[in-house]
This record gives structure tokens, sequence and C-alpha cells, in this order.
């Protein structure tokens, strides 16, 4: 008894030591964690912020004194000249006129067959998934001969005030987007899909709705956190799309705003400054439509996150 009592002492300042070691070390994780988190943030963010920097100069600023200096003034003359000379407002509407539908489209498609695959059995269904998923597997520039020969000879019917076919025309656009990114919405929608319980729909079946209803009225509202991430995901990936439309599209008035950017670049040399300008006028739908579904986004990464 003695003996326990004499040690308690040494024993309680032992359990101190050893908290206050753990407390130190949690700490020096906790600032190393903080540390590496702002660097990859300045790393990320620096591009962006010199960007910004630039676009507040003038040309003869920056043919003078260089990009690494402190500027006499900053002005917004840039953003101004760049939204007049490059006629950004006509390419707005251009690309609101292939993103929209495209998005649309893509989104209630994909909720088409991730509905039929999860809530109906039937023999072929996880072969259908597979087809819609592996589509992404496929790089899109190994099949740039073959579909621009294809959209030469698919015709457009005339009411469409279009050409004679599909090549050099905003629909053939459109229906690009809708064919690469349903596979990847598909995937997105039948995994989020399996998560609500069977019973909703059988319920529904019970009280006499049909399939077409228990689609609209009972699953689709479940699915607003998924099509909110994909919805954002999305408009990002068609907006920023150039590829398919140096691809498809030869007249320059029926372009995307990304391609309103070359319009910026002079034929012997370049102000960086009114390009950066231009940027940053063309990333702003992005930046609004982030922050419009930022909550849907945030809960459509998270799905599941907190199931057992």
């Amino acid at each position: 008894m003695t003996s326990t009592t004499l040690d308690r002492p040494f024993l309680r300042d032992a359990g101190t030591s050893e908290r206050n070691k753990k407390g130190a070390r949690l700490r020096a994780s906790r600032i190393a964690l903080h540390t590496f988190l702002i660097v990859v943030c300045l790393i990320w963010l620096a591009p962006l912020l010199w960007t910004v920097f630039a676009s507040l100069r003038t040309y003869d600023d920056t043919a003078t004194n260089g990009y690494f200096s402190i500027p006499k003034s900053l002005t917004f003359d840039n953003f101004t000249k760049a939204w007049t000379s490059a006629d950004l407002p006509n390419y707005f509407l251009n690309t609101l006129y292939i993103t929209i539908p495209a998005l649309v489209v893509t989104l209630l498609f994909s909720s088409f067959v991730a509905f039929g695959v999860t809530r109906f059995s039937f023999r072929f269904n996880l072969v259908l998934l597979m087809v819609f998923t592996a589509g992404n597997l496929l790089p899109q520039q190994v099949i740039i001969t073959p579909l621009y020969r294809l959209y030469r000879l698919i015709p457009v019917p005339e009411w469409l005030n279009y050409k004679e076919t599909l090549l050099d025309t905003q629909l053939g656009l459109v229906l690009i987007h809708i064919a690469f990114q349903s596979g990847f919405c598909t995937f997105v929608l039948s995994n989020y899909m399996k998560t609500i319980p069977t019973e909703l729909t059988e319920a529904a079946r019970v009280d006499g709705a049909g399939v077409f209803r228990q689609y609209w009225q009972v699953i689709l509202p479940l699915c607003r956190p998924a099509l909110g991430a994909l919805a954002t995901l999305e408009f990002t990936w068609i907006y920023n799309d150039f590829f398919w439309a140096i691809v498809l599209i030869q007249t320059g008035d029926k372009m995307p705003i990304t391609s309103a950017l070359s319009n910026l670049r002079g034929q012997f040399f370049t102000d960086y400054n009114l390009l950066a300008a231009g940027s940053l006028l063309v990333a702003i739908p992005c930046l609004v439509v982030f922050f419009a579904l930022q909550r849907q986004f945030v809960g459509g990464l998270t799905l599941g996150s907190t199931k057992g």
C-alpha cells in the first residue's frame, strides 16, 4: 500500500508528460499540414492572381518595365477593350446556344438510362450500363477523322435553317457533347440511384403510379444533389470546350466563347494584358454557375460519406 501510494505521483507525472508529448506531436502535425495546404493553395492561385494583376496593367507599362515590376498605375481599360474588340456578347450567346441544350439533354437522357438500369431487371441492363461507361474510355482525338467525314454526310432538315449537313453547325456541336458526356453522367446517376430504397418505387407502383411518374415524381427529386453536382461539372466542361469547336465549326461567327480569345491575338504581336482581361471575362459564367450551385455541388461530392 505504501509503495503504491508513493509511486502514484511518479505515474501521474509520467502520464502528464506523455500527454504533453502527444499534444506537441499533434500540434506539429497540424502546423505541417496547414503549411502544406497553404503552399498548395498559393501554387494553384498564383496563375489566377498573376492574370488579374496583368489584366490591370497597360501594354506600355509592361513593355517598358516588364511583367515582374511594380506598376505605375492600374486601369480597367483592358476589360472594356476586350469586351468590344473581340465581340464577346455574340460569342457568349453562341456558347449558351451550345451549352444549355447539351447540358439539359445530357442530364435528361442520362437519368432515363440510370433509372432503367437500376429500377428494372432485364438481361442486358448491366451490359447497357457498361456500354455507356465504355464511351468515356475512348480518347476523343481518335475519332476526329471518321466523325468529321460522318458529319459531312449526315443531312439536316431544312426547317432548322442550317446548312445541308451537320458540319459547321451548332447543332452538331451539341450532339457531340451529348454523346461524350452521357456516359459519365449515367455512371454517376446510376450509382446514386442504387442507394435509393426500392420500397419507394414499389409503394408508388402500388398506389397506381406509372413508370414515368415513378421517375419524375419519386426518383428524380431525390437525385437533386447528384444532378446539381453534375450540372456544375458538365457546364464547366462543355463551356470550356475548344477542341470540338475548332474541328466541327468553320464559320467564325458560330464558334463558342473559348475561340473568341484568339481574336485578341495580333498578327505580329500579342497584348497579353488584353488577353488576360479577356480570359477573366470568359471565366465569369463558370464562377457564377459554381457559386449558384455550390451547395448542391458540395453535397453531390459528399454523397454516401455518412452511410455505412
